[in-house]
């Protein structure tokens, strides 16, 4: 095993470049929006915005910030690799994040995907209704050819950054550091809660039970790729069907 101070750092450094950092940024916005006038319904969270007036540019800009985001979790790879002398480290297989069992990863990730996304949506709308949530705003991209690949590559890319990190990698380090499994779960799912506040009280609290349930399922079947899966169907729902019904059902919030 490295050197337990060694690992605290290594810890730091890749939260730091990734979940770690997107947790500040949401209290900050979170606390900017809660010292407003009006409720938290009154104001929006944009997910997949818009970010240049001209289209070429504007996919440029999509693909940059759906690529960036994923470093750290090829570092995350490299590190796994790294525990052993040599490089013979166990990788992304230590756990479970590889194409070993795509039956077993695509059925659990459904059943779990269908479960906590239909709850997740009755959540969000009754919070929404009472104030305690942002609107949230899935998508507003031009209406482009690449607006829907954009959106599930978008939603792709955040399932695979926050389960190999926030579930997969931050697990296995807090146990090599001796951290208990209680302890462990609830930093976890504190963590998935915090970088969600920008959401509001409500994407807090919602987030907070869906990161319990990962963990639990994780230690589980000890894979990761079965929430990867999970969290990118109710990503490429949500992305796709605020695109296609905004505006013309009257039960989902628009700003």
């Amino acid at each position: 095993m490295p050197d337990p101070r060694l690992l605290r750092r290594e810890l730091v450094i890749v939260l730091a470049l990734s979940l770690g950092a997107a947790a500040v940024r949401a209290v900050i916005n979170f606390t900017d929006v809660v010292t407003r006038p009006g409720g938290l319904n009154d104001y929006a969270a944009n997910l997949n915005s818009s970010r240049a007036d001209r289209p070429w540019f504007d996919l440029a800009w999509q693909l940059v910030s759906i690529a960036v985001p994923l470093v750290p979790v090829l570092l995350v790879g490299y590190l796994l690799l790294r525990e052993l002398p040599g490089g013979r480290g166990p990788g992304m297989s230590a756990i479970g994040f590889d194409l070993r069992r795509p039956g077993f990863d695509l059925g659990r990730g459904a059943l779990v995907a269908a479960a906590i996304g239909g709850s997740g949506l009755l959540f969000y709308l009754a919070a929404q209704a009472a104030g305690f949530n942002l609107t949230v705003v899935p998508e507003s991209l031009p209406g482009e050819w690449w607006k829907f690949p954009v959106l599930i590559a978008s939603a792709i890319q955040n399932s695979v950054v926050e389960e190999v990190i926030v579930v997969g990698y931050l697990l296995r380090r807090l146990s090599q550091l001796g951290w208990t499994p209680m302890a462990a779960l609830l930093l976890s799912s504190l963590l998935r809660a915090t970088y969600h506040l920008y959401q509001g009280i409500g994407g807090f609290i919602g987030n907070f039970v869906m990161g319990v349930v990962f963990v639990l399922l994780y230690r589980r079947w000890g894979r990761v790729m079965p929430l990867v899966v999970a969290h990118a169907l109710i990503d490429i729902v949500a992305f796709v069907g605020y695109a296609v019904l905004a505006g013309r059902v009257d039960w989902l919030p628009t700003p």
